[in-house]
């Protein structure tokens, strides 16, 4: 054995304990941690030859590139749409990489059973009883599973297997649309569909939903060709939430699969006051729910929930290696998503699930609601900002109240992040450059909402 990786084996325990604290120095310090700073590209050190040894390893990381990495599991990073990671969700992905388990098959580990097991509560958290799911990367993966199902649907309506014939045996694929995540388009790309073949129907007036008679009225114009419609549970700008129950009685008329991308605005479905938001999302044929978003896992995280795990099987079988043995009656996770070696991901899941339970998460969900409403509420009162939609959920949509121009919006964007206090992503709503901040972190409160709204303010009020 290499000596360096010998002494570590040897002082294991107490290396442990090093890198423990090291964690807990970030963990409790994440709040004044500075959130997002601009930084210079970190030159390229060459490869070590001999090695460091894992205490001067993790030295190196701390000197080098710990005080550049951003707060992002902190409770102002509002970009994009970011959890963090909730203390059992921490111990449980410390003991997914103890445990190294490969959740592809079974036989030699009851790993599967704690995927399933976790599977199942996530369903029973969005009325999906009735769906089966897998672990995957995240949402991107998530859709990209769910419209490969979609695919073998179209195959079957069409008497052919995709899986087998490949996907030009469809002619001509048709998928529907109101404001698809840009995930929708790159998942078309990868399973050959193609983004040219996405027909993005009308939404309705000052709404990111689809107009539902519109929708029917595009799927008539098919003359009873199967389509898929992809439709929207909370839409990255504004959270709007397509009408569900709606959608899916059109297949009384018309025939499609139905897959929902309900990413991070399925968890509407843990509030009370928002479940209606999603109501009719158990009517869909496929889901993608990202927990790496508003459950609160680490990266990466996210399930795919489906009615038709026979057509999954159908897409993802891994055949053909006679050291994986024989098909097993029922399919495994290797016949179900795309990658054969796959990390125990349910696992932080499962932790913070156990640990919090759905009112635990309910109040995360709820607290992060009402923080954004109260974020949209002093905005608006500012005079400087001005609210690009209403608040419906967790992300306020915003942009200058005056001379809102491309650039002065991302001068407002770098101002914000430079200030270290909050961090907010740009985006363009109805043709206006805006900026957009995602509240769905465990840790946010009241007083940090004040604060990111200070530190917007004041960079609003800066600009020539």
């Amino acid at each position: 054995m290499d000596q360096k990786l010998a002494d570590d084996l040897a002082e294991l325990p107490a290396l442990l304990e090093i890198v423990r604290h090291a964690a807990e120095q970030v963990l409790t310090g994440i709040a004044e941690r500075p959130v997002a700073l601009p930084q210079d590209p970190v030159p390229a050190a060459p490869l070590p030859e001999r090695g460091f040894g894992l205490r001067q390893a993790l030295s190196e990381f701390q000197h080098r590139w710990e005080p550049n990495f951003s707060g992002s599991a902190g409770p102002r990073y509002l970009g994009f749409v970011t959890g963090g990671a909730t203390p059992a969700s921490i111990a449980g992905d410390w003991l997914t990489s103890t445990f190294d388990q490969n959740v592809m098959s079974g036989g030699d580990s009851t790993a599967i059973d704690l995927e399933q097991e976790t599977v199942g509560w996530i369903g029973q958290l969005f009325g999906l009883t009735q769906h089966t799911g897998a672990f995957v990367s995240g949402a991107t993966t998530s859709n990209l599973v769910g419209l490969a199902i979609a695919r073998e649907w179209l195959g079957e309506q069409l008497g052919v297997s995709v899986a087998t014939a490949g996907v030009g045996a469809l002619g001509p694929v048709h998928v529907l649309s109101g404001s698809p995540h840009s995930s929708v388009t790159k998942s078309l790309s990868m399973l050959g569909i193609g983004r040219d073949r996405l027909q993005r129907i009308p939404t309705l007036p000052d709404r990111e939903a689809v107009d539902v008679d519109q929708l029917a009225a595009a799927l008539a114009a098919l003359d009873g060709r199967p389509a898929i419609v992809v439709a929207n549970a909370g839409t990255v700008n504004t959270v709007d939430f397509d009408d569900l129950r709606a959608i899916a009685a059109l297949r009384e008329r018309f025939p499609f699969w139905l897959h929902v991308d309900g990413a991070f605005g399925a968890f509407a479905a843990l509030s009370p006051q928002h479940a209606h938001l999603v109501d009719g999302l158990a009517e869909a044929d496929s889901v993608c729910v990202d927990l790496h978003k508003w459950l609160n896992v680490p990266y990466d995280a996210a399930v795919q929930f489906t009615r038709r795990r026979d057509l999954q099987a159908r897409a993802f079988q891994n055949s053909g290696a006679a050291y994986l043995g024989a098909p097993t009656e029922e399919p495994e996770f290797g016949d179900l998503v795309p990658e054969n070696s796959r990390r125990l991901r349910a696992l932080p899941a499962w932790f913070t699930l156990s640990a919090y339970g759905r009112d635990g998460h309910r109040e995360i969900v709820q607290r992060n609601i009402s923080c954004a409403g109260r974020l949209g509420d002093q905005l608006a009162a500012t005079g400087v900002i001005r609210l690009l939609a209403p608040v419906r959920l967790n992300v306020v949509c915003f942009t200058l109240a005056d001379q809102p121009t491309t650039e002065r919006v991302h001068a407002l964007a770098e101002a914000i992040a430079a200030s270290g206090k909050a961090f907010v992503t740009p985006t363009v709503y109805d043709g206006q450059p805006g900026l957009r901040a995602a509240v769905s972190n465990w840790r946010t409160t009241d007083s940090d909402i004040d604060r990111v709204c200070d530190a917007i303010t004041a960079a609003a009020r800066r600009l020539p």
